[in-house]
């Protein structure tokens, strides 16, 4: 037996080695990657969970934790962060990010969850000793403490400015959204505190995956002899997986021949499928087609018609997953690398187009919540010219009598109806048509002649469409 003392902190206690918690230290790494290497939560966790299953670590009780913890943290990042404020002696911007995703995490945990406020604080005192040191958790211990002394109700009224006197912020502290971002939600919707509100707290809930049926390939039958599977609310080719459903379990997604997909991108491929032509009826046009959702629904929809989709994408790594959604198609179609705005086909070569453009993404911040804190205003200014571009190219590229459908994931006025006005003030032989007929059943359209989904009313992204007739 040694005589060596056992190891001791200065106080004389023994040393404990910290306890490792599989599903925090990959919460907590999964932050780390959207923080650091501006990654997206939806495609980091899905290979650390799985690489966790395949150690052993995880079960599927392990997973779902772990995925509430990351998403939780990053969608209510904005109210978190003026809790913590609070509760430190100094400015966020002076905290180590590291020692911030430990605190957010534990935020969520105590404010967010049903997680015991004992459990909540011990545990990420312990994630902090491994990732940290014993130093930075001290910190962390003493920060969460404080922030356990309220619940988050009474944490908002104390940080959160009273609505009446800047309504803006009010409702960013308490929906964690940027200000800016508030301001462009507002006023794409019209105005009305009932609606923004609504929409804000639509933004800060677990989406539901939907599933897409691609015709001729897949059933909604199919589909929906899958466990807790149900019908979409308005696509006819979609279905809901509930109580976290796994689509990568189902048969069909496995083999391609149905696809994860949006019911309001299916519903924005479905109008252009449904608007009325004139004359021939046997060339589409997917102009910005990656990652391949959109194309492989119109491939599918055109095949049924004997018509044929050019799929297009500028970035040839997302042009190969273009392809490989539309492998499998019932009928002839081509994928192709190639820039939107200096486009190889002829002016006036096909009867239908997709331009669904490059955006910031606002309309998606219930799947990518980090995008909220990661984009900033001047991105529009950035988006602008490339948007407005493609529409160009969209219209030249239709001939007389066809039509073209614009389309964004963003509902900011100035990447939807913006653009649309300024590109039309320089084609007087184009024209707006009314694309609320062309989603039959899809209640609350607005005025038209454009179309906004919402994810308050619709339970979809926030999808924009304006369907534009070449009359010359």
């Amino acid at each position: 037996m040694s005589d060596q003392p056992r190891r001791s902190r200065p106080t004389g206690k023994p040393y404990r080695r910290p306890k490792k918690d599989p599903v925090r230290v990959l919460a907590f790494e999964a932050l780390r990657a959207v923080d650091e290497r501006d990654a997206y939560a939806n495609l980091v966790l899905p290979p650390l969970l799985r690489k966790a299953r395949e150690s052993g670590d995880f079960d599927g009780r392990d997973a779902a934790l772990a995925t509430e913890l990351v998403y939780g943290t990053l969608r209510r990042q904005g109210t978190y962060d003026a809790i913590i404020a609070a509760c430190v002696d100094r400015p966020l911007r002076e905290v180590d990010p590291p020692v911030l995703d430990v605190l957010g995490l534990g935020a969520h945990q105590l404010l967010g969850t049903r997680i015991p406020t004992h459990a909540a604080v011990s545990a990420s005192v312990e994630l902090a000793r491994v990732v940290l040191g014993d130093g930075r958790a001290k910190f962390v211990n003493a920060v969460l403490r404080k922030v356990a002394q309220h619940d988050l109700d009474a944490w908002v009224e104390r940080v959160a400015p009273p609505y009446d006197d800047d309504p803006e912020d009010h409702l960013a502290v308490v929906h964690s959204h940027p200000r800016w971002v508030v301001s462009a939600l507002w006023d794409s919707l019209g105005g009305g505190r009932a609606g923004i509100e609504d929409l804000l707290e639509a933004d800060n809930e677990r989406p539901e995956v939907t599933l897409v049926a691609r015709p001729g390939r897949a059933t909604v039958d199919e589909l929906l002899r899958e466990e807790a599977a149900m019908p979409g609310r308005w696509s006819p080719y979609a279905v809901r997986l509930t109580e976290g459903g796994e689509p990568g379990a189902v048969e069909a997604v496995r083999e391609g021949r149905a696809g994860v997909q949006d019911e309001g991108s299916q519903l924005v491929a479905l109008a252009l499928a449904n608007a009325p032509l004139d004359g021939p009826d046997g060339r589409w046009l997917d102009g910005c087609a990656g990652p391949g959702g959109k194309a492989a629904l119109l491939a599918a929809l055109a095949a049924e018609r004997g018509a044929v989709l050019l799929a297009s994408e500028k970035q040839p790594h997302r042009a190969g997953l273009v392809a490989r959604a539309l492998d499998g198609n019932p009928g002839p179609y081509q994928v192709i690398a190639a820039d939107g705005t200096r486009p190889p086909w002829r002016p006036g070569s096909f009867d239908r187009v997709l331009m669904d453009v490059p955006c910031t993404g606002l309309g998606a911040l219930r799947r990518r919540p980090e995008a909220r804190w990661r984009r900033r205003p001047e991105d529009l200014e950035g988006f602008a010219p490339l948007q407005r571009g493609l529409l160009r190219t969209a219209l030249e590229s239709v001939r007389v009598g066809g039509v073209v459908g614009y389309a964004t994931c963003s509902p900011h006025l100035a990447e939807t109806r913006a653009v649309v006005a300024d590109v039309l003030k320089q084609y007087p032989e184009a024209e707006l048509i009314d694309a609320r007929p062309l989603l039959p059943g899809v209640p609350a359209l607005g005025d038209g002649p454009d179309v906004q989904l919402w994810p308050h009313l619709h339970g979809t992204d926030a999808m924009y469409l304006a369907v534009v007739r070449r009359t010359g």
